[in-house]
């Protein structure tokens, strides 16, 4: 039984946070779902899908799902464990005999499967290093948002010649490891990432939507990124300016249409597309003990940290990392209302999950607009309006 939730008036407190932040001209279109105990309680979508054409969102609009496909692509994962076909402990050469990146000194470690799924391997993302002196740029790596037309291999050979960060298990950062994770997946279950994905989480769950393929572009919602007055629209190409500290800048790249790209990999990492309605119920299987996709073992792997005392840096104090997710390790810490061994993540196209197994709680944030429907006071106001917080 899960601890009580305010349920009285949260539809209404949710709504009223979404309003605010279209009529602030915050986001252009957003979709809000909450299940509590697998009843649905909050369905809510406010402003555009398209601005340009007046058409309004819904929680059946498709996007680009960008991280959010990282634990769609861990959960694969876990099932073939629980298969037998892999094992998280096993060398990533098991599968990729070529990818061998090296450490600075020019040492070549081991990584494994659990380095990649726990983002401890040292691999990084292009967008953590300043534009102007940017190794992942150099080496033409695509991020699987951007650099559309890269095959996987060639992409897993440029990656593998930039230096790791740190060797594998001595740190964390955020990488393209879900990536190739996607290259060990096809290599392991003997068929394509967007095939596995939807044999063993798509077609479990119901989708009929959500995937690698776009069957109509007219369909998928386009994307805006944040601006002032209002957010402005990505078109082909958009580069969004991330301050790094110490006055250094970096740049996150965006090419909306690499998703319609034939030539593009899918990517692991970053490739999918989707309607809220859809990963809702990815969502509520992983809070509610992993049925129908995950065993019970498997779905509380993305509630227990899996890096130990290692920092996610200061913007993630209270919080570990788990086999697929953000883990909430010490809720006052972290500023959230969720409770411990909650888990979440966003999707740089502008959304956020969160799963409280706790309380039962399931919540998909949908928007079209990065980065404010991703992080900062947008989600943030959203999550505490579900758990009645001020």
């Amino acid at each position: 039984m899960s601890e009580a939730m305010p349920v009285a008036g949260m539809d209404e407190r949710v709504g009223q946070v979404m309003n605010a932040a279209i009529a602030r001209g915050r986001l252009v279109g957003a979709t809000v779902l909450v299940s509590v105990d697998g009843k649905t309680l909050v369905r809510r979508a406010a402003g555009l899908a398209n601005r340009e054409a007046g058409e309004p969102m819904g929680p059946d609009t498709l996007v680009r799902l960008a991280s959010l496909t990282k634990p769609v692509v861990t959960a694969v994962a876990l099932a073939l464990a629980e298969q037998g076909v892999l094992s998280l402990e096993d060398p990533v050469t098991r599968f990729l005999p070529d990818f061998r990146p090296a450490c600075a000194d020019g040492s070549v470690p081991t990584i494994t499967l659990r380095h990649l799924l726990t983002h401890t391997s040292g691999l990084s993302y292009g967008f953590a290093f300043p534009r102007d002196d940017n190794p992942y740029a150099r080496a033409g790596i695509s991020d699987g948002i951007a650099e559309p037309g890269v095959a996987l291999e060639e992409n897993l050979a440029r990656l593998a010649s930039v230096p790791l960060l740190f060797a594998p298990g001595e740190g964390w950062a955020y990488s393209l490891a879900l990536d190739v994770m996607g290259g060990v997946l096809e290599r392991a279950g003997g068929a394509t990432l967007p095939e596995l994905v939807q044999r063993h989480v798509g077609a479990k769950l119901g989708w009929t939507r959500s995937g690698f393929a776009v069957p109509d572009p007219d369909a998928l919602c386009p994307p805006y990124a944040d601006g002032r007055p209002v957010p402005v629209a990505m078109g082909a190409h958009y580069a969004m300016p991330r301050q790094l500290g110490g006055g250094k800048v970096s740049e996150i790249l965006f090419a909306p249409d690499r998703v319609l790209d034939p030539r593009s990999y899918p990517s692991g990492g970053a490739g999918m597309v989707g309607t809220a309605e859809e990963f809702l119920l990815f969502v509520q299987a992983l809070c509610s003990g992993g049925g129908p996709i995950l065993s019970p073992e498997s779905a509380a792997l993305f509630g227990r940290n899996a890096i130990g005392d290692l920092s996610m840096g200061p913007m993630n104090a209270g919080m570990g990392f788990a086999i697929g997710a953000a883990v909430v390790e010490d809720p006052a810490r972290a500023r959230t209302p969720v409770s411990r061994g909650g888990f979440t993540w966003g999707g740089v196209y502008g959304h956020q999950w969160i799963a409280d197994p706790v309380r039962g709680v399931s919540i998909v944030m949908i928007s079209n607009t990065a980065l404010a429907g991703m992080a900062g006071s947008y989600p943030d106001a959203v999550r505490d309006a579900v758990y009645g917080a001020r």
